[in-house]
């Protein structure tokens, strides 16, 4: 059974993700030292040498990634000034306040420092602590080197020539063509998670700024992004508070040994803005989510399927493309709704609160058809036939 470190490796995405590298790397070897024998030429050589150090250094920060987390902020945490707690949110799986730049993970279950987003391939996420390490994994040298070496080999065999090597049984053939897909898929995908991990499309002046440069999380960057739409058309501007200058910003997250820098509470912001600057503006934004909510009474069951079939080929065919969960409803529930699709609601269950606080929040997707909509200024129901 799997314990400690080697429970983030028992899953789906490491496993894949380093059965990968070990195909590619064994087919890359067995092709470079018969298509480009390492010790008949010096740059045979270098190129072997530069293969081994670039896909040593993916499976090292690979691993590293894993192994260091991203940094979690402790349990019950409170700030230091207690006149602070005003500008953050609070946490009520962890039972304490969340701290700026982190956000609560569910399915790590715990509120992460820094947190960009949670990676599958690493069975953890992305954040304060080994943000380092995940960029330098998506570098995807050895893996072009491996493409190069894999495609060379394939069309020195089908060539007419005379072939400088033995010709390979069948199997090994098939596994050569089988690393050169996976090879290629990895340049390709993962040099586009790469190009958004480092880079953003900033889309009103249409140039490509660096994300990493701005210090900028995924989560940050939607943030802002609803910052701007919340003062559309108004003179009031929102400033970022976080980047103060690309190189300084490089810095927070490339280092020798990738090592972060910080505590991952405190940050070195603007002039302009303080250390809550952001947080008061996700409260602010949560305010706003809380003035659209509407109440829906559950008049059918959801049972939390992912495929409810009894609900329709509607319901059924158009689920919303997230991995939130789907929840479990009773007849007479009642549930805040502040997400909305033409077939499925996003919201949370009301229930008891101790210091108007839920017991155990419940929320996630159910079913449109189980609910009606609830206008509180009558004294009936009707059922909702709005759509985003």
């Amino acid at each position: 059974m799997c314990t400690g470190q080697l429970k983030k490796l028992c899953h789906w995405g490491p496993a894949i993700a380093l059965g990968m590298i070990k195909i590619i790397t064994m087919m890359t070897i067995h092709c470079s030292r018969q298509f480009w024998p390492p010790e008949e030429s010096f740059w045979a050589k270098v190129n072997f040498c530069l293969f081994f150090v670039l896909s040593g250094c993916t499976l090292f920060h690979f691993i590293s990634a894993i192994s260091e987390g991203p940094g979690f902020l402790p349990l019950k945490w409170m700030p230091e000034k207690t006149t602070d707690i005003q500008f953050l949110q609070y946490c009520t799986v962890c039972q304490g306040y969340k701290a700026p730049r982190s956000h609560h993970c569910r399915k790590c279950n715990r509120c992460v420092l820094k947190m960009d987003h949670h990676c599958p391939w690493i069975n953890n996420c992305v954040g304060h602590h080994n943000h380092g390490h995940f960029t330098a994994f998506l570098a995807i040298g050895g893996c072009s080197i491996s493409t190069f070496t894999l495609f060379s080999w394939v069309t020195t065999l089908l060539s007419v020539k005379p072939v400088p090597f033995p010709s390979p049984p069948f199997f090994i053939l098939v596994l050569v063509v089988f690393a050169i897909g996976l090879s290629i898929g990895v340049v390709l995908t993962v040099g586009m998670l790469l190009f958004f991990q480092v880079c953003d499309q900033n889309l009103n002046k249409k140039l490509i700024i660096k994300a990493i440069l701005r210090n900028k999380t995924e989560i940050e960057d939607w943030i802002v992004e609803k910052a701007y739409h919340r003062r559309f058309g108004t003179d009031e501007k929102f400033v970022y508070p976080y980047s103060k200058g690309w190189l300084f910003n490089m810095k927070q997250v490339f280092t020798w040994d990738c090592s972060p820098v910080g505590d991952g509470i405190h940050w070195p912001v603007i002039d302009s803005c303080d250390q809550f600057t952001l947080t008061k503006e996700q409260l602010a934004q949560k305010m706003d989510k809380r003035r659209r909510a509407r109440k829906f009474r559950i008049i059918e069951p959801s049972y939390g399927s992912w495929v409810p079939i009894r609900y329709g080929c509607g319901v059924l065919c158009h689920p919303p493309y997230t991995d939130e969960t789907r929840i479990t409803l009773n007849v007479g529930d009642i549930v805040i709704v502040t997400r909305w699709r033409r077939y499925w609601l996003f919201g949370e269950k009301e229930q008891e609160t101790v210091n108007d606080v839920p017991i155990k929040r419940i929320r996630g997707w159910f079913p449109r058809p189980c609910a009606i909509e609830i206008i509180e200024n009558n004294q009936y129901s009707f059922k909702s036939s709005k759509s985003d």
